[in-house]
């Protein structure tokens, strides 16, 4: 039904219609599966995920990011029952990265479970549980390796309805060589600037890099331009 709704709306250049499977009986009780499946239409430009693949290097998609990006950019895709799983997935990946390679993970269980259903104690202790587990993931860092966590949107737990609730989502980024700052406001194609930026590509099209390298390595923030 959703391959035929994909094909439905591919003139009205929908990004994605979602296949996303319920377990249940009756009204109220249904709980989705995490065998979701994305379709999605394909970028209309190269992606981040392409130029590192271009460059010679290996892109690690965990959880759903194949499925959004219509399967482009991605060498492999790591999948998990959870977030914690889909965490622990993406710490192995980042492991096993070499130099240049990027790990692009998305968890999906702070907007699918708690945000657009409004649990707030489930949101918190979701949170809490990410926060235990980063440490392990810092841990992994190299010299040179940047981590990046953000967000697609907001979902505040706390606001009435089932939608997303924010256009403005925090940007934190972590390294053993990373000068304490402040980046400014930022957008998403920001993000994709920075990882070329990190990575050592040529900048893209779109974008301006919130890192800058430093003579001797490492690298420190960048505060944007003001408006003109």
């Amino acid at each position: 039904m959703c391959a035929i709704a994909r094909r439905l709306v591919d003139p009205l250049n929908i990004g994605r219609v979602i296949a996303r499977p319920f377990l249940g009986e009756t009204a109220g009780a249904f709980k989705r599966t995490a065998n979701r499946h994305d379709l999605a239409v394909p970028p209309p430009e190269i992606t981040i995920g392409e130029r590192v693949q271009a460059h010679g290097n290996f892109v690690t998609g965990i959880g759903k990011i194949e499925d959004i990006f219509a399967k482009r950019g991605v060498s492999e895709t790591r999948k998990g029952r959870n977030d914690m799983a889909l965490m622990n997935q993406a710490i192995l990946a980042m492991q096993e990265a070499e130099d240049g390679d990027l790990v692009f993970a998305n968890f999906v269980e702070f907007d699918s479970l708690y945000g657009h259903r409004r649990d707030v104690s489930g949101y918190a202790r979701a949170l809490e549980a990410f926060d235990a587990k980063l440490p392990e993931m810092l841990a992994t860092l190299r010299h040179g390796d940047v981590l990046i966590v953000t967000a697609d949107h907001g979902n505040d737990p706390t606001w009435t309805g089932t939608d997303h609730t924010r256009e403005n989502v925090p940007i934190l980024c972590a390294g053993v060589d990373l000068v304490r700052g402040t980046i400014g406001k930022r957008a998403m194609v920001d993000v994709a600037a920075t990882i070329a930026c990190v990575l050592g590509l040529s900048p893209g099209a779109h974008g301006t890099s919130f890192l800058e390298p430093m003579p001797g390595g490492g690298f420190r923030p960048v505060q944007p331009d003001p408006p003109a």
